[in-house]
């Protein structure tokens, strides 16, 4: 019902602008009679009336003029007490009023003085008052403590409105901040699968291209077997990126059209992919395999293609390997590769690129943990470890 209300409210604000002002109207003039009956000496009926009108009738221009009708209600409440009337709550309702919309709208300082003044010109009208000059609580305490009153309140209701302002305002900073951190992700997500594939797939027909030339003196057929493979190489790289970008073409997610994600069911195939650029990776399994999120085979999968590129980019050594360890609630993956007796490892990284970071962050992605660096006894180790627990094992939703 009061939210009903509020809708109709907010919907018609002159008619209830209107009713607001004619109730306020009724309820004065029925102070100042009840107040001429009670006095000892009645003071005159129609000025009385005409100074409640007058006092009322400002009260329409409130919200665009505060100030200009607050001294109007004002100078019309101490004629009221000058003629002789108490100045009751009943009677100084257009004041009360005036003074609300003047502490509303207007500043803490403003508000303040109107309040001084109104709290001032109260006892001026009191002094006046001639029935009730042995009572300064009825003619002087209550008119002013009502301004006063009234006065507190617009403030407080000008505090919480500034208040709700301001949460507003912060509420969309945060929306705005919120929907930036998104996209930079997103931007980030995007440039991460865009490196891997493009990366992954040129460094391997660089590779195989640098094998064909090596080769094709001392065994020409090798090279053109060799040279035979470079177009899967270069036709999976065109593929995966026509994936990618077509993704972002879409204004909604093409369910229809998408292929699935790569995984671990697809290392064989990038096994071969770098058998056919000259790089020969084992691989071995310990424990028993676990069910991946998706979300999860596709990083663990992109892991170690990232590490494999970067063997073929930057080992000295022509063989890797590769250990996937199940336990309970991690899977380990380790890439490794020796460096041949008397040649020093090539630094991982000399090109200044973004392969071991992008590991790390799908690592850190799924809540895992991924460190490279040389070993000690020569070569290059990648592990990351990434938790099981959280996304094959949580149940659904």
């Amino acid at each position: 019902m009061s939210t009903n209300w509020q809708r109709r409210a907010a919907t018609r604000p002159t008619a209830v602008d209107v009713a607001t002002v004619v109730l306020l109207l009724g309820v004065t003039v029925c102070g100042v009679l009840l107040t001429r009956a009670l006095m000892p000496e009645p003071p005159a009926l129609w000025s009385g009336l005409a100074l409640a009108a007058v006092a009322c009738a400002v009260l329409f221009r409130r919200h665009d003029h505060p100030l200009p009708v607050f001294a109007v209600t004002l100078l019309c409440a101490m004629g009221l007490g000058a003629l002789g009337y108490l100045l009751t709550p009943g009677v100084l309702g257009p004041l009360l009023v005036a003074q609300y919309a003047v502490s509303v709208r207007a500043s803490r300082r403003t508000t303040l003085n109107s309040a001084l003044a109104a709290a001032a010109g109260m006892v001026v009208a009191g002094v006046l008052l001639p029935s009730f000059r042995h009572s300064p609580v009825l003619t002087i305490v209550n008119p002013a403590a009502w301004v006063l009153l009234s006065a507190v309140f617009g403030s407080y209701v000008r505090v919480r409105r500034e208040y709700a302002v301001a949460r507003a305002e912060h509420a969309a900073r945060e929306r705005e901040e919120e929907a930036r951190h998104r996209v930079i992700q997103e931007r980030m997500r995007i440039a991460r699968e865009l490196h891997d594939v493009v990366a992954h797939h040129l460094t391997l027909a660089d590779a195989q291209a640098g094998t064909a030339a090596h080769l094709s003196r001392s065994d020409p057929e090798k090279a053109l077997e060799i040279v035979a493979r470079l177009p899967e190489s270069t036709a999976a790289a065109l593929r995966e990126l026509k994936a990618t970008v077509g993704l972002l073409r879409h204004d909604t997610d093409p369910a229809d059209e998408l292929v699935p994600a790569p995984g671990l069911g697809q290392l064989p195939g990038l096994v071969d992919a770098c058998s056919a650029a000259g790089l020969e990776v084992s691989v071995t399994s310990q424990g028993p395999s676990r069910p991946l999120s998706p979300v999860l085979d596709l990083t663990s999968y992109r892991i170690l293609q990232e590490a494999l590129t970067n063997v073929t980019k930057h080992a000295a050594t022509r063989t890797a390997q590769v250990r996937l360890t199940y336990t309970r609630r991690h899977l380990t993956l380790t890439v490794t590769n020796d460096t041949p007796p008397g040649r020093p490892a090539a630094a991982p990284h000399s090109g200044g690129g973004f392969g071991l970071l992008g590991m790390r962050e799908r690592a850190t992605a799924v809540g895992g943990t991924c460190h490279a660096g040389p070993r000690p006894q020569g070569g290059f180790e990648v592990v990351c470890t990434l938790p099981l627990s959280t996304h094959a094992e949580s149940p659904n939703p």
